[in-house]
């Protein structure tokens, strides 16, 4: 049994597109950062840091977007969200590292030093389709999430990340991301 614990919009909106994405069996359990349900001691017991995402596996907790994205990569190989070839694999992976240790952090430095990175990260994706490849994957997912909340937070003109937005808009389209979407929209966002 796997349970996602979530906030929406927060990170753990890439782990919920995966899971609809490999159309695995799941429960998600929405948390209120306003209510800091997050630190409840029932909570904390799951993840000490009292972070989201938390996927529940059988009862074992696993935490951080790229490790959960790349569990459900690899347990649902049929959803095709992680290439085949080591190569690809590790392309994939240093993606999912520049994410969560370049681009992620980049708000909290200040505006104008995130519109660099974004800058960087619209850079190295260039006029490719997808991150790694010719389709769609886990690294997809997790530059998608974060470009989605800079984006709409920031209004920035689309001209300004052109492969960023490009690839925002393509990710939107899917059934997954939109089901998503839903689901958090329903829940409520409270991200400032």
């Amino acid at each position: 049994m796997l349970t996602l614990y979530f906030a929406p919009g927060a990170s753990s909106m890439a782990p919920h597109i995966a899971l609809f994405e490999t159309g695995a069996a799941f429960e998600g359990r929405a948390l209120s950062f306003k209510k800091a349900e997050n630190r409840t001691p029932e909570y904390l017991a799951i993840n000490p840091l009292g972070q989201v995402p938390t996927l529940v596996i059988d009862g074992r907790p696993l935490t951080e977007v790229a490790a959960i994205l790349f569990y459900l990569a690899r347990t649902y190989p049929d959803a095709g969200l992680l290439p085949d070839d080591a190569e690809a694999q590790a392309q994939v992976i240093s993606w999912m590292s520049f994410i969560a240790a370049t681009v992620h952090p980049a708000r909290r430095q200040g505006l104008e030093q995130a519109r660099k990175i974004y800058a960087l990260a619209d850079q190295r994706l260039g006029p490719r389709d997808w991150a790694v490849g010719d389709r769609y994957s886990i690294a997809d997912i997790h530059l998608f999430r974060l470009f989605w909340r800079f984006f709409n937070s920031l209004k920035p003109p689309a001209e300004e990340f052109p492969n960023l937005k490009r690839l925002h808009d393509k990710v939107l389209q899917r059934p997954a991301v939109q089901r998503t979407l839903e689901v958090e929209g329903a829940v409520g966002y409270e991200l400032p």
